[in-house]
């Protein structure tokens, strides 16, 4: 197995260890951790791909790394809206099915 073939399996891994954080959990900062090891999941599965033609091309890189930025903005924003959340109602979890009706 190729070192590439590790990357890209690793970064699978870090997808359905992301997708199980979101799905199975209530509270919101632990949402955001499942979005941020599937966003992980996805630029090593990425690069990975990518990194499998010789003559380097600097565009999927360009990619990844905008796509690193745009995950960090959109976290930081995540828990900035979180922490308002916790302010305004005391708690920072989502509100259970019987508490929704």
């Amino acid at each position: 197995m190729s070192g590439l073939s590790v990357l890209a399996l690793t970064g699978a891994g870090l997808i359905g260890l992301g997708i199980y954080g979101l799905l199975a959990h209530a509270q919101l900062l632990r949402r955001v951790i499942g979005f941020n090891l599937v966003g992980s999941g996805l630029f090593l599965f990425f690069g990975a791909a990518g990194a499998r033609e010789m003559p380097v091309d600097p565009i999927p890189q360009a990619l990844i790394i905008t796509g690193i930025v745009v995950a960090f903005a959109a976290s930081a924003l995540a828990v900035a809206l979180i922490t308002a959340l916790a302010r305004a109602t005391g708690r920072a979890t989502l509100p259970e099915e019987s508490e929704r009706s």
